[in-house]
Formats: structure tokens, C-alpha cells, sequence
């Protein structure tokens, strides 16, 4: 059995160009669904090296033709606190009355070679002031905030800067009083934290500046995910529990350090997303087209970020080999029916 997963005819809908700082790679998008109109928040770099990457922000009237806002960034590493630095991977949710927008920062941008098999080659770029230690050049998260969705501003830190720890995504409301979010700190590994591997945890704050309760909600466990897993999508809540969608990244050759990023599925609790209803032991997605396995940045990649629920169909955004921006979408029937014939 396998899910029927349908890619827009259109695809790859959104790709790099127009602009100074997209015309490389566009991918790894945030996406709003309101009031009949789709917002979309796009990862950009206007070069590789140095690969300082920018959020640019687009919007469309039926969620495949899109149209730029703006023809500058509407969030930029200089307002994260370096010029030097890369915004990346945003994440958006409404709680309440406010947009918010989580987003890893590395305060250094790498420079990147890509290989054409493999994940790219990367090296620190010099730059002034900076003594080029990777340990003052972690990926951390910040949470950035906005009342319009077109002017954001960074509000705080998700988490600190001696952690990488990305993949930090808010749910897109409170549970129990509190802001809940899933996060993927690499350094969360050993017999203390409870997984070998780099896996989802859950924590929550009662003013999105001080994290507590880290849970580890799931840790790599099957082959397709042999080396880590980090959350995808902002948790959709549903009938059954919220909907997390994540990613599982596979090491298929070690020598060329060659890998394949899948997708999967898994249900939290609703009013404890701590605990897991369920997880797909089989993938939901894979590379299967032309764009989704051969592309600028690095081969064999989807990657949802972005996504919303309408008439029971699941729409996922997703970025494609770290070069362009993809559209898909799946009956949620369809979905469960799969969920519930290869869960745990």
C-alpha cells in the first residue's frame, strides 16, 4: 500500500531568480492560510558562498500562483543581530491575534560547494571580527513576531546559543495556558537524554523566553530514518490529536556522504503533546520526481515546512533539493487509513 500523495502539476511552483538575494536557491517555505489568500515565506540566497540566506514573502489567491510582497526581504540576518549571518527555515503560526515566526540563525553564514551526490562541502567564511570558532557559530533559533505578517521584528531566543538546535516550531495555539513547541537540539544525544540519535522533543513557556519540561517525543528508529529526525510542519490539530509532520533523514553512503530526506507522520495528544498517539512506521513522501532528486544545493531532499488543512485535504509546501519550492497535498482519509494500517 502506498499513500497517494499528489504533486502539483505546477511543481516546482516557486523557484529562485527576479531578485539580487534569490536568485540562487529558493526553498524551505513558512506558510499562513487565511481569509482565501496563502502567505508564503521563502528561505533565499543569492549565492553559495558566502550562503547568507534571507526570508522573502510571497502571496497568492489559490496557493500555487504567488506573487512577491515585496521585492526586498521582510526578515534579514542584520535585524537577527549579524550582517554576516543566515536566516533560515521559517516556521509560521497565529496564536491568538499575533503571527509568530521561529527561524534558525547561524550568526556566520558558511560558504558551500556542492558535490552533485552528496551533502555540500562547507567551510567557515572569514569575516571581520570574527575569529572563526565553530563553537561561537551555532544554529540557534529565534522567534520572530509580526501583527500584519508583512512587518516582523525579532522578539527573543528560542534557544541558547551554545546549542545547535533547529527545527524549533511553536504550536499555533496555547495547551493548558502555556506556548508549546518541538525543537531538535543535536547536542540532546547519550545515555542522559535517553536516544543515541538527534530526535523530536517538546517543551513549554509561559513567555516564550524560558523553556522547561523538555520531553523527547521521538527518537530515529526505523531505516529510513537512520541517522535523525526533526519536526517539519507547525502541529495541526485535528479530531485525532495534533498532526506533526517530520522529516527522517537516511545515510545511504557514508564515503560520499550521501543521504535521502523522506517524510513521516505522527499524532500527539491534544491536550498533552507530550505523549504520541501514534507514528507511521512507513513514510508518507519520498524523492520520486525529477526536482524532488536533482537540484542545485543537494540531491534526494524534501523537506515540508509549510502547510495547511482545507475541505480534508492536507496541502505541504515543501522545499526541493535546497533549490526550489514544491506544492503536494493528500486526502487526510487517505492519511489516517495509512496512519492507522502502519503505526506502532
Amino acid at each position: 500500500m502506498k499513500l497517494n500523495v499528489l504533486r502539483h502539476t505546477n511543481n516546482p511552483i516557486i523557484v529562485p531568480g527576479k531578485y539580487n538575494w534569490r536568485r540562487a536557491v529558493v526553498f524551505n517555505p513558512g506558510v499562513i492560510h487565511e481569509n482565501g489568500k496563502v502567505y508564503l515565506f521563502e528561505r533565499t540566497a543569492g549565492q553559495l558562498r558566502p550562503f547568507i540566506c534571507y526570508i522573502g514573502m510571497l502571496e497568492s489567491h489559490d496557493g500555487i500562483h504567488f506573487t512577491h510582497s515585496s521585492d526586498q526581504p521582510v526578515f534579514t540576518p542584520e535585524m537577527a543581530g549579524s550582517k554576516f549571518g543566515s536566516v533560515q527555515d521559517p516556521r509560521v503560526v497565529k496564536i491568538e491575534d499575533t503571527y509568530y515566526m521561529t527561524y534558525a540563525f547561524r550568526p556566520y553564514a558558511w560558504s558551500s560547494h556542492p558535490t552533485g551526490t552528496g551533502v555540500p562541502e562547507s567551510f567557515q567564511t572569514d569575516f571581520p571580527g570574527f575569529d572563526g570558532d565553530p563553537e561561537k557559530n551555532q544554529t540557534r533559533t529565534g522567534i520572530a513576531v509580526s501583527n500584519d505578517l508583512y512587518n516582523w521584528k525579532h522578539l527573543c531566543w528560542a534557544t541558547p546559543n551554545e546549542l545547535d538546535d533547529r527545527d524549533v516550531i511553536l504550536f499555533p495555539e496555547k495547551i493548558n495556558g502555556k506556548f508549546f513547541m518541538l525543537r531538535r537540539p543535536l547536542q540532546f544525544v547519550g545515555e542522559e537524554y535517553g536516544t543515541e540519535k538527534a530526535g523530536i522533543w517538546v517543551a513549554s513557556s509561559d513567555d516564550l523566553n524560558t523553556w522547561e519540561s523538555n520531553t523527547l517525543i521521538a527518537s530515529p528508529k526505523y531505516p529510513w530514518e537512520n541517522n535523525r529526525i526533526g519536526g517539519s510542519l507547525p502541529p495541526m490539530k485535528t479530531d485525532r490529536g495534533w498532526l506533526v509532520i517530520y522529516h527522517g533523514v537516511e545515510i545511504t553512503n557514508q564515503k560520499d556522504n550521501t543521504v535521502i530526506y523522506r517524510v513521516g507522520a505522527m499524532l500527539l495528544e491534544s491536550d498533552n503533546p507530550t505523549k504520541v498517539i501514534k507514528r507511521c512506521k512507513r513514510f508518507i513522501m519520498e524523492p520520486e520526481t525529477y526536482y524532488e532528486k536533482f537540484g542545485l544545493y543537494i540531491p534526494n531532499v524534501i523537506f515540508p515546512t509549510g502547510g495547511y488543512i482545507e475541505k480534508s485535504m492536507l496541502h505541504i509546501y515543501y522545499g526541493v533539493c535546497d533549490t526550489a519550492i514544491a506544492r503536494a497535498s493528500v486526502s487526510l482519509n487517505e492519511l489516517w487509513n495509512f496512519m492507522d494500517a502502519y503505526s506502532d
